[in-house]
């Protein structure tokens, strides 16, 4: 007995199969861009490695921090192909910066030392975000860069009004936090994402101005996650993840 030849498969499972293959190329390429000198994705795993140490390490650990640092925003400011101008002082600053961060190792009294190396590293973490969003905004079109991008400004943007805190609070007299003290590396970090993301747990407040500087990060982490990130997420849609064929009923676009 001699079966009948198989026929074609059905229209609907090739297109099936074809979303999948779509999806998988996606995927990769998102992984591909967590390893790669040339994408955000890899500045935003390090950003995310800066946070855990940072809110880990005791005084003497913070020099490992600042190198990171470092390393950090350098990534950025390659990855966001910053101008020229803009690298040359971010080179200035990360040399005062690590000359900062290894005399640390060698001084019983970091605190004069601590203040300087933090207001540098504020700098930095204002002109990473900066070149971030000129260099993203030019984009013809909103990709998953474009969204690693976004993402990263953003965070920059919380470490840099942490960074910020803990200036105010060596340059002050008194207690930046009030009656919960000066505060450490970790509770500022912990303030700072609060208060951009307007969580305002309420915990830790700053006591006196110009402290209350809190504000304009409130406003800025508002706005910025509204226009910026949120318009960016709608928009961007990899190749076969959103396809009409996907959904019940649905009809390929031409």
């Amino acid at each position: 007995m001699t079966t009948a030849p198989e026929g074609p498969a059905p229209e609907g499972a090739a297109d099936e199969a074809d979303i999948e293959r779509r999806r998988a190329r996606a995927t990769r390429k998102l992984l591909r861009g967590f390893r790669s000198a040339d994408s955000y994705g890899l500045v935003l795993l390090m950003i995310v490695a800066t946070y855990i140490l940072a809110v880990n390490v005791d005084a003497r650990g913070r020099t490992f921090v600042i190198l990171v640092q470092i390393i950090t925003v350098r990534l950025s400011l390659h990855t966001s192909l910053a101008r020229p101008r803009v690298r040359h002082l971010a080179d200035g600053l990360f040399v005062l910066a690590a000359i900062c961060a290894m005399s640390n190792l060698f001084v019983t009294d970091s605190t004069r030392l601590d203040t300087l190396v933090f207001a540098t590293a504020t700098l930095l973490y204002f002109v990473a975000p900066v070149a971030i969003v000129r260099h993203v905004a030019f984009r013809p079109q909103v990709d998953q860069e474009t969204m690693l991008g976004a993402l990263c400004a953003y965070l920059f943007i919380g470490m840099a009004f942490a960074f910020t805190y803990r200036v105010i609070g060596g340059l002050q007299d008194a207690p930046f936090f009030g009656t919960n003290g000066s505060g450490t590396l970790s509770q500022d970090l912990f303030f700072s994402f609060t208060t951009l993301t307007t969580t305002g747990y309420g915990n830790l407040v700053p006591e006196h101005n110009p402290g209350q500087i809190a504000v304009l990060e409130m406003l800025i982490g508002q706005l910025f996650l509204v226009t910026a990130v949120g318009k960016i997420v709608t928009a961007w849609r990899p190749k076969g993840w959103a396809n009409p064929t996907n959904a019940p009923g649905g009809t390929p676009t031409p």
